[in-house]
């Protein structure tokens, strides 16, 4: 009958196989030998060796062996080798980001995982894990565009120096309108929401006409002037320009915020505004919308109430509006701006360095 050798450990042996078997660093194949080794030398048996740290019979036995004839050398001497070889090569990867980032598909505008894989030799599941380590995400865009505008830098600082030190009595207000919004009739009910399942909407509609919102915003308080008009001339321009004069306190001066729109600086706005001293009208740069904080409030209410709202006629989706107005007013909010004109201004000029050095290719 086979009997499993009898493991006497040195003092420097027992040392080193406890400081193996607790270390956080050690490899776990070496760890559970050196568990064995001394489970062996305190005269257990194999099977209850193997009980108790949760492995074969024949693991105890071929490892209690191994260091009856070598000691530590032999069960620490392929404990670190290297796992499999990984199939995805450093060549394949450099491939793939250099093809995602410096070439277009024969026949698409981007990349996808299966035209990748394709083009490369791998799978599509391969791609997509080089694309996530990488960040790469062909499928999306973001909408871009530098300003041309030649007083970019004058305009943009006038703004934004507005926004962080506003000027003492006087209120500073974003204002533009928001054009053609549709008043939209659903051809059949949606579902309601449900769990497990979302709401839905007809992806067919009828037009109702349309009309225009005028509004400002007012960056202390975040109070909203607004009104709507069927038409956006110089003349409904002035209108609003009448009504944020009724609407805000006379003794204070008003800057107002607004884009390059022609109607805007129509000759007769221009000479309005030379009758009313207190108006003083700052442009911000053309291509620059993101720089009218009033879009901000434009963008919410379009997503909160309007493209999803249901309406028969113009007259219930102007009410709708008026009704998000007067919402918004009873607890305003005020947009804060915290980007510093500086750090605007550098990363314009970094993104048109990139900009020319892409053209130039």
């Amino acid at each position: 009958m086979k009997t499993a050798p009898t493991i006497v450990l040195s003092d420097d042996e027992r040392k080193t196989l406890t400081t193996w078997s607790r270390g956080r660093s050690t490899p776990a194949r070496l760890v559970l030998r050196a568990k064995i080794v001394l489970a062996a030398a305190d005269s257990k048996t194999n099977d209850a060796i193997a009980a108790e740290l949760g492995t074969s019979k024949p693991t105890v036995g071929r490892w209690r062996t191994r260091f009856a004839n070598l000691r530590t050398a032999g069960i620490a001497k392929d404990a670190s080798r290297p796992g499999r070889t990984p199939a995805l090569t450093a060549e394949t990867v450099t491939r793939i980001l250099q093809k995602t980032t410096q070439e277009k598909p024969e026949n698409a505008t981007h990349w996808s995982t299966r035209l990748m894989a394709k083009a490369i030799g791998v799978s599509k599941d391969t791609v997509q894990r080089v694309w996530a380590a990488h960040g790469l995400k062909p499928h999306l865009t973001r909408n871009f565009k530098l300003s041309n505008d030649p007083h970019f830098e004058e305009k943009l600082v006038d703004v934004v120096g507005l926004y962080l030190n506003p000027p003492e009595h006087a209120l500073v207000l974003c204002a533009d309108e928001k054009t053609s919004i549709q008043a939209l009739d659903r051809t059949q009910r949606g579902l309601p929401l449900h769990r497990g399942r979302c709401g839905t909407m007809t992806h067919d509609y009828k037009r109702n006409g349309t009309t225009t919102l005028f509004a400002a915003i007012e960056m202390t308080e975040g109070k909203l002037i607004g009104t709507c008009m069927s038409q956006h001339r110089h003349q409904e321009w002035i209108k609003f320009l009448k009504q944020i004069d009724a609407e805000t306190p006379a003794e204070l001066d008003l800057h107002l915020i607004v884009d390059n729109y022609a109607t805007h600086k129509h000759p007769k706005v221009k000479s309005w505004l030379k009758r009313h001293r207190r108006f003083h009208v700052h442009f911000i740069p053309t291509s620059s919308s993101w720089l009218n904080l009033v879009e901000r409030w434009f963008r919410e209410i379009t997503d909160n109430r309007i493209r999803r709202g249901t309406f028969r006629n113009v007259e219930q989706l102007i009410q709708a509006i008026m009704d998000y107005i007067r919402h918004h007013n009873r607890s305003p909010k005020p947009f804060v701006w915290t980007a510093k004109a500086d750090e605007i201004l550098a990363k314009v000029r970094r993104a048109r360095k990139l900009l020319d050095k892409s053209q130039s290719v």
